[in-house]
C-alpha cells in the first residue's frame, strides 16, 4: 500500500512538473546573421558551404521561404525587426544626411519612444540581452540598454566602420552594457565571443523566461569577412565561406545548450538574417535576383528557419509571405502581453503560419519593398509589381528609370519575366496597394501620414575607452 501511494505521488509530481513547464512562458532566440544571402545555407541550396548543423536545424524545424527583410541594408531592417514597423514609419530609412545607414557618432538613432521586443517581453518579466551588431544609434540613448536590454554585449554598428585616417570614427569598439571594453576588437574573434555570452546568459536564466537577439556581425561587409582559427582556411568558399561555417558551429552550440538544460521544448529559435548578401564577398542569394542593396528578391528574400520542438512540425516548408516584422506581434502573443491597440505597427501574429495550422494564409494582404526614402516595388500573393522610378538613389545600371514590371514569383522567382502587359488588372490592384503605402509611409519627396520621428542628439560622442 505505502509503495502504490508513493508511486502515485510520483507520478502526481511528475504530472505537474509536465503541466508547469507547458505553462512557462517560452524562451525567445533570434539568431540574426549579418549579409547572409538566401542560398548561403545547405538547406537552401548552398553548394559550397559545410552547415550541418543549421540543416539539422531545418529538419527539426521549419523552412520559411518567403521571409522577408524590410530593407536591402540593415540599419532599416533591424529598426523594423526591433519595433514591428517598416523602416519609414520610424524614420530610421536612412541616415541625418540621408546616408543609407547610420554611421559612427551619427546624432540619430531608434526613438526611445518606440516600443522594442525587448520592451515588450520585459512586461512579461523576460530576462532580455543584446549580443553582436547594434546599428540603431551608438549614442547612449540609443544603445541597447535604453531600449528594453538588461544587458549588451557587442559592436554598435558594422564591424568594417573602423577607425582610420580622415573617418573620425573611434577604433572598433566592443561594449558591454555602455562602457567600451576593448578596442579596436578582434574581429576574428567576434562569432566565437558572442557564442560564448549567449551559452552563459542562457545558463544563467534557465529557470526563467529570456530572450536573446543574437545579431552576428558576420559575415559582415567587407570583401574578407572574419572567423576564429578554427575556421580560417577551412571553407570551399574563402573567408566568407569561414564566417559562414563558423556560424554554423556557433548555431549548432545554442541548440545544444538549451537541450542540455532541457528547455528546448519550452524556446522558439528563429534563424535569419537581415538583408541578402553582398555578391562581391562571396555571398549567394540564388535563385533569386539581386543581392545587398536591391529590391529584387534577392536583397530582401532571407533564408529563415523556425524551430520549436514539440511546437514546430519538423522538417517542413511555407511559403507564405512573411517578415521580421512579424516577430514582434508573434512573441508578444506567445508571452502572452497585449500590445498597445492606439499605436500601429505594422507586422502580424504569424503563430498560424508557424504551429501548421490548416489553411493558414499571410495575414500580408500587401507587402511594401523600400529603399532609402523610395518606395520600389509591391508584392500581394505571388504578384510582384516593380514601379516606374523617376530617380536613381544608388547602383546604377541596376534598374531603368520609367520601367514598370510585374513578376509571378510561383512561376518565376527569379524575376526574369516581365508580365505586365499580359495582366492589367493585376497591375492596376497593385498599384492601388503602392499608392496607399504612399499615403501611409510616404515615398521620395512625400511625407507618410503615418511616420514617427526619430530621436537625435545635438552633440554626439565617439564610444571610446
Amino acid at each position: 500500500m505505502l509503495l502504490t501511494v508513493v508511486l502515485g505521488s510520483f507520478c502526481l509530481s511528475a504530472l505537474h512538473a509536465a503541466d508547469k513547464a507547458e505553462q512557462k512562458k517560452p524562451n525567445f532566440i533570434i539568431i540574426n546573421c549579418d549579409n547572409v544571402g538566401y542560398g548561403d545555407f545547405a538547406c537552401f541550396g548552398s553548394k559550397k558551404h559545410r552547415t550541418p548543423r543549421i540543416d539539422k536545424m531545418a529538419a527539426e524545424g521549419m523552412r520559411l521561404t518567403s521571409f522577408y527583410a524590410t530593407a536591402a541594408v540593415c540599419t532599416p531592417s533591424r529598426a523594423s525587426l526591433m519595433t514591428g514597423c517598416y523602416p519609414r514609419r520610424v524614420n530610421l530609412h536612412v541616415d541625418h544626411n540621408n546616408g543609407v545607414v547610420l554611421f559612427p557618432i551619427s546624432p540619430k538613432g531608434l526613438n526611445p519612444d518606440e516600443v522594442t521586443i525587448a520592451e515588450v517581453l520585459k512586461k512579461q518579466d523576460y530576462a532580455t540581452i543584446c549580443i553582436g551588431k547594434w546599428h540603431l544609434g551608438d549614442q547612449l540613448e540609443f544603445l541597447p540598454t535604453r531600449q528594453g536590454f538588461d544587458e549588451y554585449f557587442g559592436i554598435p554598428y558594422s564591424d568594417n566602420m573602423v577607425g582610420n585616417k580622415g573617418s573620425g570614427w573611434p577604433p572598433l569598439p566592443l561594449m558591454r552594457n555602455e562602457k567600451v571594453v576593448d578596442a579596436p576588437t578582434d574581429r576574428n574573434t567576434l562569432t566565437k565571443r558572442y557564442t560564448e555570452e549567449a551559452i552563459d546568459f542562457i545558463e544563467r536564466n534557465k529557470d526563467d523566461p529570456f530572450f536573446i537577439y543574437l545579431p552576428h556581425a558576420m559575415p559582415g561587409s567587407d570583401e574578407a569577412p572574419f572567423a576564429s582559427e578554427d575556421f580560417l582556411g577551412k571553407s570551399a568558399n574563402g573567408r566568407y565561406g569561414d564566417s559562414i561555417e563558423e556560424i554554423d558551429w556557433s548555431t549548432g552550440e545554442i541548440l545544444d545548450t538549451l537541450k542540455r538544460l532541457n528547455i528546448d521544448r519550452q524556446t522558439l529559435v528563429i534563424l535569419t538574417s537581415d538583408n541578402g548578401a553582398y555578391l562581391h564577398t562571396g555571398g549567394g542569394n540564388l535563385p533569386l535576383r539581386g543581392g545587398l542593396y536591391d529590391t529584387y528578391e534577392g536583397g530582401f528574400r532571407i533564408p529563415t528557419i523556425a524551430w520549436w520542438p514539440g511546437r514546430i512540425k519538423a522538417g517542413v516548408s511555407n511559403d507564405e509571405v512573411s517578415s521580421m516584422m512579424d516577430l514582434l506581434p508573434t512573441f508578444a502573443g506567445l508571452a502572452g502581453q497585449q500590445l498597445d491597440g492606439n499605436r500601429v505597427i505594422d507586422g502580424k501574429d504569424i503563430w498560424p503560419i508557424l504551429a501548421g495550422k490548416e489553411g493558414a494564409k499571410s495575414p500580408h494582404e500587401a507587402f511594401y519593398y523600400y529603399f532609402m526614402t523610395q518606395l520600389h516595388a509591391v508584392r500581394s500573393g505571388k504578384w510582384k509589381l516593380h514601379l516606374p522610378l523617376q530617380k536613381k538613389l544608388i547602383r546604377p545600371g541596376v534598374y531603368k528609370l520609367g520601367e514598370l514590371a510585374l513578376y509571378d514569383l510561383d512561376s518565376d522567382i527569379g524575376e526574369k519575366n516581365n508580365i505586365a502587359a499580359d495582366h492589367p488588372n493585376v497591375v492596376k490592384r497593385l498599384k492601388l496597394l503602392a499608392e496607399r503605402a504612399r499615403r501611409d509611409l510616404g515615398d521620395e519627396g512625400r511625407e507618410g501620414s503615418g511616420q514617427r520621428p526619430a530621436a537625435t542628439v545635438e552633440k554626439p560622442t565617439a564610444r571610446v575607452r
